[in-house]
């Protein structure tokens, strides 16, 4: 495993790219609302991306066997826990979106995403996505130089778990720079090969810190279009991530919209 140093340059760079995600999310955050389609706000993440003279990072990744990403987003509806495609599907009152965005700009990636309530949402969802932002706050005010990443992860854990949530285990976050998966894997739980293989946080080091969370149980499958993944009890799904930089006293997050 090789984890990247960045410079103070290239954080700008990742800084730069980052901001046009955060931009795009906070505009959904305010816009999103009963009638709208997943494939409307695909078309204004499209927009808002070649108007800031980027790329979207998700459209065209591969995928063996099934077709290459068809969008600039990944729009995920209730319980579909991330990869969603969008498409016709009208959002409802009571439905919650996770929307996941990245861009590439001058050759660095930027990485970030949300979940939405449409209009009103029960109580219970409304924990669940309290609970899952939650864990990325702890994630800003835990990280430093020096910290283990399994500190941060037990943490991160507990939160969920002690709330009756199942952790996601199938997907993690990760490194980001040039590419947008790069070393090292950065899950959001504990296990024995995060302990064997648990990372020390240096100043430099740039991470898209995506915990995932299930109301239910934390297993998960994937339907039969390649690339949406589903809770295997059908109940809701939250995601958030930001990208993030390890500083000197703490880390920055560089997915804030201006």
């Amino acid at each position: 495993m090789s984890i990247a140093i960045r410079t103070d340059k290239e954080i700008e760079k990742l800084r730069d790219a980052g901001r046009i995600v955060g931009n795009i999310l906070q505009h959904f955050k305010k816009i999103v609302k009963p009638g709208m389609t997943t494939g409307h706000l695909a078309l204004i993440s499209d927009q808002m991306i070649a108007e800031a003279g980027a790329i979207a990072l998700f459209k065209g990744v591969p995928n063996p066997g099934h077709s290459d990403f068809p969008s600039s987003i990944c729009a995920s509806v209730n319980e579909e826990v991330v990869h969603g495609i969008p498409g016709n599907r009208v959002l409802k009152e009571g439905d919650i979106v996770s929307i996941d965005c990245g861009t590439r700009l001058r050759g660095y990636c930027g990485d970030a995403a949300i979940t939405i309530p449409v209009g009103r949402i029960d109580e219970k969802t409304a924990r669940l996505l309290e609970i899952t932002s939650g864990m990325l706050d702890i994630v800003i005010k835990e990280s430093r130089p020096g910290v283990k990443w399994s500190e941060i992860a037990g943490k991160m854990q507990n939160l969920a778990e002690n709330a009756g949530f199942g952790v996601v285990q199938e997907y993690v976050g990760h490194g980001i720079g040039k590419h947008m998966h790069e070393d090292p894997k950065v899950p959001n739980f504990v296990s024995k090969e995060m302990l064997i293989n648990d990372i020390l946080l240096r100043k430099g080091m740039v991470l898209a810190v995506e915990p995932m969370v299930n109301m239910g149980t934390w297993r998960c499958k994937t339907l039969s279009d390649g690339w949406t993944v589903v809770t295997a009890d059908g109940r809701p799904s939250a995601h958030f991530e930001h990208t993030i930089a390890i500083t000197n006293s703490g880390c920055e997050v560089l997915t804030l919209s201006d």
